[in-house]
């Protein structure tokens, strides 16, 4: 177990480049389930969320080799079908592999999913959706068991979900017959994985909501390089004008950043486009005050809320954050608190909350709240917190950036699911953080 000492106070300055995109990454190498031929991957980030996911498939007899941010993949002959129970617990893509091992072996065996813990996430969406395709599906003892052929269905997700729209289209790329999935997810990282299974020789089109998957005998290989993470870009944006400073960003995809950006502006925010894919986000005015609802794509993500929560405490006036996607997303406020910020929890007055909510509002955790109110400008001082989950990490990470005085980050792991060398990349842009072991 390791912890970051940060000490505060400091502009960060510079150039940094963000990595592939994690939310594609994992995906892809749940694609080398449907092909004897070989994948070539590039722009692969080395953080412990695609480590951990080639350990899912690998026992599957899957053969990765990963050099640098390329990832070389091959399973010319699997050999197992059942996926082990500890990898489930720690990783939430073990699931999806259910529809690639039935369409290659007509039986799989997967755990329960692992992951941040954001709320109940549930599987069964994803459960319902295979077994309307053919599958039969128990559950025993920790593990879905699978059984059948797989056919093509008309899938109506009730609410939007990626990895749910993720699943069904690595599960019906080889079955037999159409599959169409209405009320898909937009978001980007979707579309990338369809790009790279069309190159494989997928009949996969998106029409706005509705993707339809014509199945295919086999798949063959290809070379791909994926996406940037946004996720990322928000994250150094929040660094940058937290810390009252300056830094251009390469691999910033703006066409799929519009409603973040939207909201910089809203609020004060510096940005200027330096190039088709780089851009320059910069401390420019006394923030303002904005009220955030989160959404599935194109809207404002619920991953960018957190480090967005950050920028708030040094805003003039009240602003607000209506978390409609999780129902257990304000994890970090309670740390927030203990760095001097100025937040209270509030319910958001809604009218149908089945509806609105993207979660299922009836089985919601007693006790949570979907909005937080945050009261500015807050000088924020140093603390010793506690990492929960990988976003609430990285807001810490910004928090104790612009906070004055030595902060300690206990539950670095967390963030390393998902930012690769977050620290030596803070230390290049002018930041003071440490990486030592955690006291026993």
């Amino acid at each position: 177990m390791e912890k970051f000492v940060i000490t505060g106070g400091k502009p960060l300055k510079g150039t940094v480049t963000v990595g592939g995109a994690k939310n594609v990454a994992m995906k892809v190498i749940l694609a080398g389930l449907l092909t004897e031929e070989p994948i070539t991957v590039h722009n692969v980030p080395q953080i412990s969320s695609v480590l951990g996911t080639t350990k899912i498939v690998e026992p599957l007899g899957v053969h990765i080799k990963h050099i640098n941010h390329t990832l070389h993949i091959k399973a010319q002959k699997l050999t197992e079908h059942k996926v082990p129970l500890e990898l489930g617990g720690l990783f939430r893509t073990a699931p999806m592999v259910m529809g690639p091992l039935l369409a290659r072996f007509g039986h799989a065996v997967v755990p329960n999913p692992g992951g941040c813990r954001l709320g109940k996430r549930p599987i069964n969406r994803h459960i319902e959706a295979l077994s309307e395709m053919g599958a039969q599906i128990e559950y025993k003892a920790g593990y879905f068991v699978g059984t059948g052929k797989l056919h093509g269905a008309r899938i109506n997700f009730e609410k939007n979900t990626h990895t749910g729209t993720e699943t069904i289209i690595l599960a019906a790329v080889l079955a037999d017959g159409e599959t169409i999935i209405e009320n898909a997810a937009q978001e980007p990282e979707v579309d990338d994985l369809i790009t790279m299974l069309n190159q494989m020789g997928a009949s996969i089109h998106r029409s706005e909501k509705t993707i339809t998957i014509k199945g295919v005998k086999s798949l063959g290989g290809t070379e791909f390089s994926i996406m940037p993470d946004r996720n990322e870009v928000v994250t150094w944006v929040a660094c940058a004008i937290a810390t009252g400073g300056d830094i251009v960003i390469h691999g910033t995809q703006r066409q799929y950043l519009k409603s973040f950006l939207a909201s910089l502006d809203l609020a004060g925010g510096g940005w200027e486009a330096v190039d088709a894919t780089s851009t320059r986000f910069y401390w420019k005015e006394k923030l303002k005050a904005t009220q955030i609802i989160t959404l599935p794509h194109p809207g404002f993500m619920t991953d960018w809320q957190a480090p967005w929560a950050v920028l708030m405490t040094q805003a003039q006036g009240t602003s607000s954050i209506h978390e409609t996607v999780f129902e257990s997303r304000f994890s970090y406020v309670s740390e927030l608190r203990k760095m001097g910020a100025k937040i209270d929890f509030f319910d958001p007055e809604v009218k149908s909350p089945q509806t609105v909510y993207n979660f299922d509002w009836k089985d919601r955790i007693p006790g949570y709240h979907q909005g937080i109110k945050i009261h500015g400008p807050t000088p924020l001082h140093e603390a010793v917190v506690e990492i929960t989950d990988l976003r609430a990490g990285a807001t810490l990470v910004v928090a104790s950036l612009a906070a004055k005085g030595e902060s300690v980050l206990l539950g670095v792991e967390h963030i390393d699911r998902g930012y690769e060398q977050f620290d030596e990349q803070l230390i290049k842009l002018g930041a003071t953080v440490k990486r030592m072991e955690e006291d026993l």
